[in-house]
């Protein structure tokens, strides 16, 4: 396995070729976060973000990757086609206190990768990565209830609903709706890769 910036190891599955986020990126999160379509549920006044906008965020994605070894941002190419980033982002981040054991799974891809599985291949390795490299025992996402695409590549991935909640001055359309958690634990993923190799064809 080799190991990119800030402890985290690049990753390989069978189309993406995942590497840990770097300053060289920048122009790449640039293109995906200013196209208002990538950032509909996301951004509260429904545009993409502007370059100084991006360029905030980017010091902030380079810090997720210093609590957590292990932990961080990765940005995806497909045959050394750009498709868009994948987080593992240590629980709590941004508050008080960090909750040990436990990693927020996120996923952004350019629109015109959408419908294409990438997103649910990258989380399902993200969850794998989580749980067998650096022994997680939780993985959860975040997203707004009405965001279909993204609660299905959740589900896709093995997460599992949790709840309905609301969020204080959430003005986003939709947002009378609420979010949702899902999530999937160690044990529930480990019993799914044992489903998994029992149903497997024999040689």
């Amino acid at each position: 396995m080799q190991y990119g910036s800030v402890s985290q190891a690049t990753l390989q599955t069978d189309r993406i070729r995942l590497i840990p986020l770097g300053d060289e990126h920048l122009e790449l999160e640039v293109e995906l976060d200013s196209d208002p379509e990538v950032m509909r549920y996301l951004s509260r006044d429904g545009r993409g973000r502007t370059r100084a906008q991006v360029e905030n965020a980017h010091g902030l994605r380079l810090e997720t990757a210093e609590p957590v070894a292990g932990l961080g941002f990765w940005v995806g190419f497909v045959d050394d086609e750009f498709v868009g980033w994948w987080l593992l982002q240590p629980a709590g981040w941004g508050g008080e206190t960090l909750l040990p054991g436990q990693a927020e799974l996120g996923y952004r891809l350019l629109r015109r990768h959408w419908g294409k599985g990438l997103a649910t291949e990258g989380a399902r390795e993200m969850v794998r990565h989580a749980f067998r490299d650096l022994d997680m025992q939780r993985v959860f996402a975040l997203t707004m209830t009405v965001n279909e695409r993204s609660r299905t590549t959740m589900s896709s991935a093995g997460l599992q609903y949790v709840r309905t909640f609301y969020e204080e001055n959430d003005d986003r359309t939709g947002s009378e709706l609420g979010a949702v958690e899902y999530a999937i634990t160690r044990d529930e993923w480990e019993s799914t890769q044992a489903d998994t190799h029992l149903a497997a064809p024999s040689a």
